[in-house]
């Protein structure tokens, strides 16, 4: 099964983040009120071990690539984006930053103990592709953290519309280069519900697949084991 999560081409999706790179971290504030920053904490207290080798896979300006650090792993950050990575790598000597394709990470098999990825999967071109990747470079026995939007089922979801679909896009206009949040309402929409992406984690070889909401539901995070 393959899945499709968005419609532009793999180059449009990297012109896209190279151009919201100045506002990147901004509007991740915005957007969450500030909670990103402790749901990335949990992802990597859920999966990280103290020594660990540690994959962050589409790590933007690397805030999930630090918590992962700070949890006592020795990180490698990719990224396909320039733009983010050089903001990453000012906020951080200690984390490896490589650009790259999550797609076709450049790593041997079983190289990881661990993998995070946060706000990334829902802009792979083939999700499957993707998840079967980080299974690839984990040993066996190695634990995968996935943070990612997902669509509310409770009473929430009436404000989720209104700001995914509404003042996030709009705001986004407002700050150089943030026009291409246009386009986050539409890849949340098309892409897998947490029930779903429990389940496609499962085919592609992970076992004990479980997953925590945060903010009322807008947000999940997936962990798993390498089989």
């Amino acid at each position: 099964m393959t899945v499709k999560t968005g419609r532009l081409a793999p180059d449009a999706v990297r012109t896209m983040f190279d151009r919201i790179a100045p506002v990147y971290d901004v509007m991740n504030r915005a957007m969450t009120a500030g909670l990103d920053q402790r749901w990335r904490t949990e992802t990597a207290r859920a999966v990280v071990s103290p020594g660990d080798r540690v994959l962050d896979a589409c790590c933007g300006t690397g805030d999930l690539a630090i918590a992962a650090q700070r949890a006592g792993g020795r990180v490698t950050g990719v990224d396909f984006s320039e733009p983010m990575l050089e903001r990453a790598r000012a906020k951080s000597g200690e984390v490896e930053w490589i650009q790259g394709d999550a797609l076709a990470l450049p790593f041997a098999d079983g190289s990881f103990d661990a993998a995070t990825v946060g706000f990334g999967v829902r802009n792979l071109e083939d999700l499957e592709a993707g998840l079967r990747e980080l299974r690839r470079v984990l040993r066996p026995g190695g634990r995968v953290g996935i943070l990612e939007i997902t669509r509310p089922r409770g009473p929430l979801r009436p404000f989720y519309k209104l700001w995914f679909d509404g003042l996030v896009p709009l705001a986004g206009k407002l700050l150089p280069g943030g026009s291409a949040y246009t386009y986050l309402p539409a890849s949340v929409r098309r892409f897998p519900g947490a029930r779903e992406l429990a389940e496609l984690m499962q085919t592609v070889g992970f076992e004990q697949v479980d997953y925590r909401l945060f903010g009322g539901g807008i947000v999940a995070l997936h962990s798993g084991v390498a089989a």
